[in-house]
């Protein structure tokens, strides 16, 4: 007996999305700027916005494993911002951005 496997996916199993919110000296200190870069570095798209209680909010797109990283990258290696606490939230992949951005 034979068996055809046949995958009707759509190539993006790695694909994901993270919604996040930093916490700490995050506003005033280029953190968008530098979380913009480091995302468009890594390949990923989505965006980076204040918000009006001091914390920073994110939306991040891509493969999980570079999320993963940028997010790292965010909690650790700013030059100038300290966060002192990262709220994640992974969802469903959605492939809504063609590209990275600060948000107003």
């Amino acid at each position: 007996m034979e068996v055809i496997v046949v995958w009707k996916g759509d190539g993006m199993a790695d694909e994901a999305r993270a919604h996040v919110i930093f916490r700490g000296r995050v506003q005033g200190v280029f953190f968008r700027a530098n979380t913009e870069s480091r995302a468009r570095e890594l390949g990923l798209m989505g965006w980076v916005r204040n918000l009006p209680d001091g914390t920073v909010e994110s939306v991040f797109e891509g493969p999980r494993e570079a999320i993963e990283e940028a997010i790292e990258w965010c909690k650790t290696s700013q030059p100038y911002g300290e966060v002192t606490d990262a709220d994640v939230d992974w969802e469903d992949y959605r492939g809504e951005f063609s590209s990275f951005e600060v948000r107003y």
